[in-house]
């Protein structure tokens, strides 16, 4: 390490003689693209993001190849990227539940916390010779998770709303609240002079009260009239500065007060859970999240001291291992200890079993509150990188073990009991429904699954039962009574599901015909060769609903409307089939109605008025020969 850092001193040098602006061009061009490829060769292993992105941090960071420098203070600004996570999170929980989940927060999500932290404070105090306060100021942030790390990929994998992903998504929850006490703790317990800039204990949760009630107020009175005078010019520019005014603006008003600035992102998200305009500013805002998180974990990468752990690098995974272990067994057994199932508990254990980012920061204030050494707060930063960097491993390692997360069968009941009907509907949303009510026309039996709480929470209230599980298992679908049904309909929003999905289902249940909903034409494309009995693209039939009624408004004659229609059809599914036998969207690109019209088009239609054409003239014959002769008709 000694003979690489003199290798790149003379890089070094030539940076720091760089102006500001070149430094910032040189320094995002190399994060960018050292993050690229590691991100891509880390995904290619399956190993998830995350691990790309350490790894690349610590390869250009003033500890690896000196290429990039500041990591300090380029984690400060993307710990921002943490709020906007928060942000996104709190948009999908509507206050009432969230309030649902009062007993996870407070009760699962303080156990874990406390339980936690004190046995890991013991372990420090009895095993590494710290005195009681450094232990304590050691232990305490060890017991926090990664939320930056285990949100996204909750929400990636859709189970953000299940009963496990809110288990997860409480805890993670209370160890953000969490982060105020334990700053409070670490202030009484310093042996530096006071800031004087920092309020009391008492008076810092008396100001993040008084902080989340005007944050409350704000988005009722301020926010949600202020979207709506943006939404009434439609400038869409508009909904990104508004978006971003309110993450930072909560975020900033929290950090004012020394207390997390993600919890009050999150509080803000909250409120606007149940703003009409949610989904836009979710869209607005998620290239943010995503970019600065993807910094955060380069800059933890950056920060990470590679000489601490060459140093002694037993030591240090050791205690990464002693960490990941000491959580995953505090963690599995109090998940148990509130009724959940084995799986459950190991599930959630393995997925919290890292440390969290906030460790770095509290670290760096028992540093300067003189509890410990600037050497221990490197070292125990390591150990919490080297946790993170298990996570991915963990993960794969639960699902080579086929135990799955996402069903909890104490929260919500599954299909093993639902009556055996004729048709199963898979996705209870605004297609399904529809879907559904045409079976139920004709007395059709039908068995209802879904996998969001809130979708089957809200059919509840409908006098519909919806049951919970993943219909895309073939278990769930066994249990459900797929052996018996007659047909699967599947009409979830999922545009990853292909072939590879779809055939193992088609396969179990041949006497059964699978129907499924496809976000465009490259999924359908996607699903060839499965084996299901039809199709359909979610919003082809409505738009040509929608096409026609312009058609109409514009004074087409009918006779024209159909003939259009018709010819539409006819040649996206010639140009569906030619894109399916060549696996390229170019292909068939002729076969469409274009500005000046088209052959391929043209003739289409010409077609079609000579069929109706003939059809009428033999229907005129007809007519003649029963006129002319009445008793042959």
């Amino acid at each position: 390490m000694t003979f690489l850092l003199a290798a790149t001193a003379p890089a070094v040098t030539e940076v720091a003689a760089r102006t500001p602006t070149d430094t910032l061009l040189f320094e995002g061009a190399v994060l960018l693209g050292v993050a690229t490829l590691f991100v891509l060769i880390f995904r290619r292993l399956g190993l998830g993001a995350v691990l790309g992105y350490l790894i690349a941090g610590a390869l250009v960071g003033p500890h690896g190849l000196g290429l990039v420098g500041g990591g300090e203070s380029k984690l400060q600004i993307a710990e921002i990227g943490i709020a906007f996570l928060l942000f996104l999170v709190g948009l999908e929980l509507h206050p009432r539940r969230l309030w649902q989940l009062r007993r996870a927060i407070f009760g699962l999500g303080l156990a874990q916390v406390v339980v936690t932290g004190l046995i890991l404070t013991g372990l420090i105090f009895v095993t590494l010779g710290f005195s009681p306060a450094a232990a304590l100021a050691l232990g305490l942030p060890l017991a926090l998770s990664s939320t930056a790390q285990v949100l996204p990929s909750l929400k990636s994998s859709g189970r953000i709303n299940s009963p496990f992903g809110e288990k997860a998504f409480s805890i993670l929850l209370f160890q953000d609240l969490a982060i105020v006490p334990m700053i409070t703790i670490i202030a009484a317990l310093s042996r530096a002079p006071a800031d004087p800039s920092a309020p009391p204990g008492a008076l810092l949760a008396l100001y993040t009260l008084l902080a989340i009630a005007g944050l409350v107020l704000a988005g009722r009175f301020v926010v949600n009239p202020l979207l709506r005078l943006v939404a009434r010019y439609g400038e869409r520019e508009l909904f990104v500065v508004v978006g971003l005014l309110v993450v930072l603006a909560s975020s900033a008003l929290m950090h004012s007060l020394h207390v997390s600035t993600a919890l009050g992102a999150f509080v803000a998200g909250v409120m606007l859970a149940d703003s009409p305009y949610r989904h836009e500013i979710e869209a607005d805002v998620e290239p943010f999240r995503l970019i600065l998180l993807g910094l955060f974990f380069l800059a933890v990468g950056m920060v990470l001291d590679v000489n601490v752990i060459l140093a002694d690098p037993l030591r240090v995974l050791l205690l990464a291992a002693g960490l990941v272990a000491v959580k995953v067994m505090v963690l599995t057994l109090l998940v148990r200890a509130f009724g959940k199932s084995w799986k459950t508990a190991l599930g959630l254990a393995l997925l919290l079993s890292q440390g969290g980012e906030f460790g770095f920061l509290l670290f760096t204030q028992a540093a300067d509150a003189l509890l410990i050494a600037p050497e221990a707060a490197s070292l125990f930063s390591a150990v919490v990188t080297l946790s993170m960097v298990s996570t991915p491993f963990l993960m794969l390692f639960a699902r080579n073990l086929e135990f799955s997360p996402d069903r909890d069968g104490d929260e919500l009941e599954g299909p093993d009991d639902a009556p055996r009907g004729s048709a199963l509907v898979i996705g209870y949303g605004r297609f399904g429904q529809i879907v559904a009510q045409m079976l139920h026309a004709v007395d059709c039996s039908v068995t209802l699954i879904d996998k969001k709480p809130s979708q089957i929470e809200l059919s509840g209230r409908f006098d519909t039962k919806v049951y919970f599980g993943d219909g895309l298992r073939l278990d769930l679908l066994r249990r459900a009574g797929a052996e018996e049904a007659r047909v699967i309909i599947y009409c979830i929003d999922d545009a990853t599901v292909d072939a590879e999905v779809l055939r193992p289902i088609v396969e179990a249940f041949p006497q059964a015909k699978i129907l499924t909903r496809v976000f465009d034409r490259r999924q359908l494309m996607a699903i060839e060769g499965a084996g299901t009995a039809g199709a359909v693209r979610e919003v082809f039939e409505s738009s040509i609903a929608l096409g026609l009624m312009a058609l109409e408004k514009l004074d087409v004659d009918p006779r024209q409307m159909e003939d259009v229609e018709a010819a539409l059809r006819q040649l996206d599914a010639t140009r569906l089939a030619a894109q399916m036998d060549e696996g390229d969207l170019a292909a068939g690109k002729d076969h469409r109605f274009k500005p000046g019209g088209g052959r391929e088009s043209a003739s289409v239609l010409e077609k079609l008025r000579q069929r109706r054409q003939e059809a009428k003239a033999a229907a005129r014959d007809e007519e003649a020969m029963q006129a002319a002769d009445p008793e042959s008709a």
